[in-house]
């Protein structure tokens, strides 16, 4: 096992325990160096559920919480549960199974209300949500955002960070402005799938070279990720679990050891009260 005398962090992929790799992936990311992650449940569909209330969501979180259980058991740090509703999902409602775009909102709130209450007893770190990365309606557009709102309410009364997927930009400012509005610091708001700047909410960046070397430069808070989507369909899909120990080694190689330092140890503790190094030692 590669030590590269750092936390490594990846702050978002998934993790498919029955259709996936699963805890081999995990093995691959600790063998290259990767010492923490933060897992977030797959899309609902992606796991055979078609949820009709919020309860049914419970078997999505139910397997996230598991396997990160058992993930934590093999890496040298630990890993964290990030849970919510993909917001994909209330175009699945829509377009093919007849819900209006406020139904198939109140149905994600009654998901995301679920997740609340496993942050709300320790068992999972954070909260996902957000909103559709590709053109949608009006009608959809806003309930979508009406979704995203009631995220920040319920992290705002747990305390906690609200992990993102939305479109690509790198100005989310009248989002995080949402967010402050409902008790979220802006910068426990994370935008995932990010490039190298963001200006708004902490920017998560994908693993790639070139992100990478913007971020580090600009000397903002980041984290890194590889979005790692866990599915033997798609072999191939966004990047790997051995991405972020190789890009940290990379980094570390080309002098941005502050940088790495940001992305594993500063912005974790800033964002979402973590001590990457702490659970390390122990």
């Amino acid at each position: 096992m590669e030590d590269l005398g750092t936390p490594v962090l990846d702050n978002h992929l998934h993790l498919d325990p029955e259709h996936g790799r699963g805890l081999d992936a995990v093995r691959d990311f600790r063998r290259l160096g990767g010492t923490h992650l933060l897992v977030v449940n797959k899309p609902s569909w992606h796991l055979g559920v078609e949820p009709e209330a919020g309860e049914d969501f419970r078997p999505v979180f139910e397997t996230t919480t598991e396997v990160v259980a058992a993930a934590s058991d093999l890496l040298p740090g630990r890993a964290w549960p990030v849970l919510g509703v993909h917001p994909g999902l209330i175009s699945r409602l829509v377009d093919e199974r007849g819900f209006d775009p406020d139904e198939a909102a109140d149905l994600m709130c009654a998901g995301l209300d679920r997740a609340a209450e496993y942050v709300r007893r320790g068992d999972a770190l954070a909260l996902k949500s957000g909103r559709p990365h590709y053109d949608v309606s009006e009608a959809v557009w806003a309930a979508s955002n009406d979704v995203m709102r009631h995220a920040f309410s319920l992290a705002g009364d747990l305390g906690c960070a609200v992990q993102l997927h939305t479109e690509a930009t790198d100005d989310l400012t009248e989002v995080a402005e949402w967010a402050e509005e409902r008790d979220v610091p802006a910068h426990k708001v994370v935008k995932h799938y990010a490039g190298g700047r963001l200006a708004g909410p902490t920017p998560s960046v994908m693993s790639e070279k070139e992100r990478l070397e913007i971020a580090a430069a600009a000397g903002d808070s980041f984290l890194m990720e590889t979005d790692f989507v866990d599915d033997p369909d798609r072999p191939g899909a966004v990047l790997g679990p051995k991405t972020v120990p190789r890009r940290v080694r990379w980094l570390l190689e080309e002098g941005y050891d502050d940088a790495v330092a940001n992305a594993h140890v500063e912005t974790p503790a800033h964002v979402y009260g973590i001590d990457t190094e702490a659970t390390l030692e122990a």
